[in-house]
């Protein structure tokens, strides 16, 4: 009932973000239709998780701050679609189960492993947990770069504003210890700088210029 209503919705949110974010989806076809799955996005807006899930046919599971799920009207809403709550201030066993769970179901879960948004447009540097389970569960990970979502709707904004947004999504690859005598650790350094560069990388759509003058606004 739920991913048809969602069928149902579907087209409208598309058609907003085509209207006022001039949106565009690169390499959908790289997302497996089935099977577990880990999407791993940059993160620098509230409406990532919307705008990355639009064209995908298959349910998302997504983590989201738990602080969100006790405003009223809002809760609801995110866990009708599929959000479940994560403690960003301290490691979140409770998350990770249900991480697992789903995955192990064969449900795909987005997860953004910078662990936040980002205060100048730039990839932050990534929570190793999220890499960890990836590594340790041997999922297929795709990643996905959000491209123009810090000039529409940066830290300092209320709201989101008109701009242009791309998000890509990378060929799924499974991490896996690189050459005999890999440890664990080690390849969770590799694996995060990799994933951070690819990010990067692909979040670079727009000039930094107005990331960096937003930024600054915000720190100054």
């Amino acid at each position: 009932m739920l991913q048809i209503l969602l069928g149902f919705v579907r087209p409208f949110v598309w058609g907003f973000a085509r209207l006022y974010f001039r949106i565009r989806f690169d390499g959908v076809e790289h997302v497996p239709r089935s099977g577990p799955l880990l999407l791993f996005a940059n993160h620098v807006s509230y409406a990532d998780p919307v705008l990355v899930t639009i064209p995908l046919r298959r349910p998302i599971h997504y983590l989201a701050w738990e602080a969100f799920f006790r405003v009223p009207l809002l809760g609801p809403l995110i866990r009708w679609l599929r959000a479940f709550p994560v403690n960003t201030d301290e490691p979140d066993s409770q998350a990770v189960r249900r991480i697992i769970r789903l995955l192990k179901a064969g449900e795909a879960v987005l997860i953004f492993p910078e662990g936040g948004r980002s205060f100048d447009g730039r990839v932050q540097p990534l929570q190793p947990g999220a890499i960890r389970l990836a590594l340790r569960l041997a999922v297929p990970v795709c990643l996905v770069s959000v491209a123009g979502g810090f000039e529409a709707w940066p830290r300092t904004h209320r709201f989101p504003r008109p701009a242009r947004v791309r998000v890509t999504y990378h060929p799924p690859f499974t991490p896996r210890l690189e050459a005999r005598g890999e440890g664990v650790d080690e390849a969770i350094l590799r694996l995060t700088q990799e994933i951070r560069q690819k990010l990067q990388k692909g979040s670079e759509f727009l000039p930094t210029a107005a990331a960096v003058l937003v930024a600054s606004a915000y720190l100054s």
